[in-house]
């Protein structure tokens, strides 16, 4: 019986089965809830203990700086979307160089990329995101490119220094991939 619930919260983009998997294949004392949370809503969610650990995206906001542990984990690799009949749909991967002359869709709010691909997908320019949110926002009429010169973003595991206990580190060796053979 599971006495503890984890609350992990996680960003558009990052999919956290296998971790669940993981969690659930050993001997737990605690349930593991996923919540999914909004870009925006990531900081915020963590210090007013909606959740107790998140996977975010990098970077947080300098004042959350000393509140926050922090592991960093994978980076994602950034990438175009530009509609299916856009000349730049024919190639296999870009450079910025190749955007040069084309119409950005900037960004207006950290939870916009569904609505920035959309547009990008009608043939109006295109659209700056990490691979993962393009995965996640696919549309048939609309390509994906990696930006081989574009900067990664990163994510990490997130949690309220002051709520640091053995539930959650265990949780970190889960996510870094120690058994319960392994040692920290």
């Amino acid at each position: 019986m599971h006495h503890t619930t984890l609350r992990v919260g996680f960003v558009p983009g990052v999919e956290p089965d296998r971790f669940l998997r993981r969690w659930k294949s050993g001997r737990r004392d605690a349930w593991l809830e996923l919540v999914p949370v909004p870009l925006s809503r990531q900081t915020e969610a963590l210090i007013g203990g909606e959740i107790d650990m998140c996977f975010v995206r990098l970077p947080l906001p300098e004042e959350s700086g000393d509140q926050l542990h922090r592991v960093a984990l994978w980076e994602e690799r950034a990438c175009v979307v530009v509609g299916d009949e856009d000349v730049l749909s024919l190639q296999d991967d870009i450079v910025e160089a190749d955007l040069e002359g084309q119409t950005e869709i900037r960004q207006e709010h950290l939870d916009d990329a569904a609505s920035r691909i959309a547009v990008a997908a009608s043939g109006v320019g295109f659209a700056r995101v990490p691979l993962s949110l393009a995965r996640l926002h696919r549309r048939k009429d609309a390509v994906a490119l990696p930006l081989r010169d574009g900067e990664p973003t990163r994510i990490a595991l997130a949690w309220p220094r002051a709520a640091d206990d053995e539930i959650r580190q265990e949780f970190v060796g889960v996510v870094r991939g120690r058994t319960s053979r392994s040692s920290r």
